[in-house]
């Protein structure tokens, strides 16, 4: 294929409407066009994907993109078309029938660039398809996550190295990332094997103007961002470390006259796109997301992102931070640290990413009793899931790691999948899990020396990053910016105080759950003392529920219902609390002039929801567990359903099912606490 630049800028012109090539994007294209394998190690907004969309579209056949980062398919095949480009993409976000339809533009070949999610590769049709497609490149975004020692290791990434390692060795390939050390380029480059090239470019992001914020609470956080977000330029992102947080963090700043959104995993598909399109029509001052907003967003005028909760590792922060400011227009980056410390001396903001890396993997117990339930018959991962009482992501963690080691195989009969136990198989090695969980603490304590160094803050993170690049750093707090601090006045505490007795956690409702709409609980389960005062009754045969309670009930239902008519209070049965739940719904009942009903009952015995670790379970416990013993008077009716605590919401849920099979109009869920358990993430 011809190799001269001027063509092929002409080509650039005339398809992309771009003038010209970088030079380290030409020196990336050309060996892709003669047919070289690639690892490109670049930072963000460097225009990587260029280096791939370009020669797809002078090569012959499909190019295949495997990406983690549905918002970046959604985002380049929309760009792609707009410029007359064939590309599309197979994801969760599509139905099997538009997957399917997909597939075969690609065979017929209609399709010149597919993006496609890894873990598609476990699909039947694909594996069949890549067969007979036509492939002119394959290429790995985000290559970092084929690597164990990559800061987002992804098992179903390992699958395509078994594709690279099928292809013609002069099939070009390309892998691309913006965060690996030396160590994880190296394991890359022995993955992908071959006639391979490592560019590695300069990580230096000299528009960046980095801030280090230590405070002694959360609430000075909230207090900071509210005193001067809206004097801060531009559209911008906020990272929580958990889905609780993000909710918290947006209805505060919305309190206080920022135009803010939360965003996190929990959200619905259509809620995420509207969320990331207001995003990016500047329609929000800023989200509050968990890290799962902004890869993969093609959005070059990002002004600025603040973490409220330290990443686990450098270069968890460089990829994050990485997502403004790719215009290299000045871009402010705040990293809040809250350094107040337990009994056992360990910072606040250090438990979360501690406690991630430390269940990263399962115990080996989990494994062993994986292990054994395999052994005694193949399984499917859902009948694996209730034999062993697992939850579902260490389930998947278990399978990955046990089909790497050889001891246990994945069988596909038809749409079926089931795990076999190899008989005769090595025993387990967990060495490696633990040798991987110290490096993982190794760059968590490494972030924390990032809160502390003296040294400039964009020069610690491209030496972590092996970047040695001789520069002279000024862009920082430790070099010629000021130090950031938070002025707690008086006010801004009663401010803060006043927020907080005012903020009643959502019990959605989800889809699928009839007449049932969303609820709302008085508090989550681990904050200030309403937990310990649950547990006092249930557990410590403590009394019925404390006054203070109910009262802060009552003010959630006031706060969110205080406009609508209820017919029928209706409490939650008990399994093993006795009549905590009924005597507290008499008082709430009586107290908001509503007729209690004491006619949904068990129609057989059930355990307490908290001993299952997954859905399933929990959904087999409770299902048509639960009758209403005079229908007639629920039908038409609107129903304040209450229970103490809200964990997965499968009881609620069952229950909304039943009545709305009854009957009744309306159900609203109101509960004493929300666990946090399930928004994590």
């Amino acid at each position: 294929m011809c190799n001269d630049r001027t063509e092929h800028e002409q080509n650039l012109k005339r398809i992309f409407g771009i003038d010209h090539f970088y030079d380290e994007q030409w020196n990336a294209i050309q060996r892709i066009l003669s047919g070289e394998r690639i690892l490109m190690i670049q930072r963000t907004g460097f225009g990587k994907s260029l280096c791939y969309q370009y020669p797809a579209t002078q090569f012959d056949g499909v190019t295949v993109i495997f990406s983690p980062l549905i918002a970046l398919m959604r985002d380049q095949v929309k760009s792609l078309n707009r410029k007359g480009i064939p590309a599309s993409y197979i994801n969760s976000e599509q139905s099997p029938e538009e997957n399917s339809a997909t597939i075969q533009a690609a065979l017929n070949g209609k399709i010149k660039i597919l993006y496609i999610a890894p873990e598609r590769q476990e699909n039947q049709e694909w594996v069949e398809a890549t067969r007979s497609m036509k492939l002119s490149m394959v290429v790995i975004d985000e290559a970092h996550t084929i690597s164990t020692w990559g800061h987002d290791f992804r098992p179903a990434f390992r699958r395509i190295i078994n594709l690279v390692k099928l292809l013609p060795q002069d099939m070009p390939v390309l892998a691309t990332t913006a965060t690996a050390t030396k160590r994880v380029q190296k394991d890359i480059e022995n993955q992908i094997g071959g006639r391979l090239t490592t560019i590695r470019g300069s990580l230096i992001r000299p528009n960046f103007s980095l801030y280090v914020i230590r405070v002694q609470s959360e609430d000075e956080k909230m207090v900071w961002l509210a005193q001067h977000l809206n004097s801060t330029e531009g559209t911008g992102l906020i990272y929580t470390g958990t889905r609780v947080d993000t909710e918290l963090y947006a209805k505060w700043l919305v309190r206080n006259g920022v135009n803010a959104v939360n965003y996190n995993a929990g959200h619905d598909a259509e809620t995420r796109k509207n969320i990331e399109n207001g995003l990016m029509e500047n329609g929000y001052k800023c989200v509050v997301s968990t890290n799962a907003l902004g890869m993969g967003i093609d959005k070059s005028d990002i002004r600025y992102i603040i973490h409220t909760q330290i990443p686990a590792s450098p270069i968890h922060y460089y990829q994050e931070i990485g997502r403004a400011g790719r215009d290299g227009k000045p871009t402010t980056i705040i990293l809040f640290f809250n350094e107040h410390s337990g009994d056992d001396g360990i910072a606040a903001d250090y438990r979360l990413p501690k406690a991630f890396i430390d269940g990263a993997r399962p115990s080996k117990e989990k494994y062993i009793k994986a292990i054994n339930a395999l052994k005694e018959e193949p399984m499917t991962i859902s009948k694996l899931m209730r034999v062993t009482n697992l939850q579902q992501t260490p389930i998947r963690v278990i399978k990955a790691d046990l089909i790497e080691q050889g001891i246990v195989r994945e069988v596909v009969n038809g749409k079926n999948k089931t795990l076999e136990y190899q008989f005769g198989a090595k025993e387990l090695d967990t060495e490696s899990f633990e040798k991987l969980r110290i490096a993982k603490i190794k760059d968590l304590d490494s972030m924390i020396g990032y809160i502390y160094t003296d040294k400039p803050r964009m020069q610690y993170l491209c030496e972590f990053l092996d970047d040695d690049t001789f520069t002279t750093f000024s862009n920082c707090d430790n070099t010629n910016l000021n130090k950031q601090f938070v002025e707690m006045t008086e006010d801004w505490a009663n401010k803060i105080a006043e927020f907080h007795e005012n903020y009643f956690p959502i019990l959605k409702a989800g889809v699928r759950s009839g007449n049932l709409v969303d609820g709302v609980a008085a508090s989550y389960y681990g904050h200030s003392n309403v937990g310990n005062a649950i547990h006092r009754s249930k557990y410590e045969n403590g009394g019925d529920f404390p006054d203070f309670l109910l009262c802060l009930t009552l003010k959630a239902f006031w706060n969110t219902f205080g406009n609508q008519k209820f017919d029928l209070v209706v409490y939650v049965p008990p399994t093993h609390s006795g009549d905590l739940v009924k005597n507290f719904s008499e008082k709430f009942a009586h107290s908001i002039k509503v007729p209690l009903s004491p006619d949904l009952v068990k129609s057989r015995q059930t355990n307490e929801q908290k001993v299952y670790q997954n859905s399933y379970l929990k959904q087999d416990n409770i299902k048509d567990a639960f009758t209403y013993n005079h229908p007639e008077d629920i039908i038409g009716k609107k129903i304040l359903l209450i229970d103490d605590i809200y964990d997965s919401g499968a009881t609620i849920k069952e229950i909304g099912r039943l009545l709305t099979s009854l009957g009744a109009e309306i159900i609203a869920p109101i509960t004493i606490a929300k666990t946090v358990g399930g928004d994590i993430l």
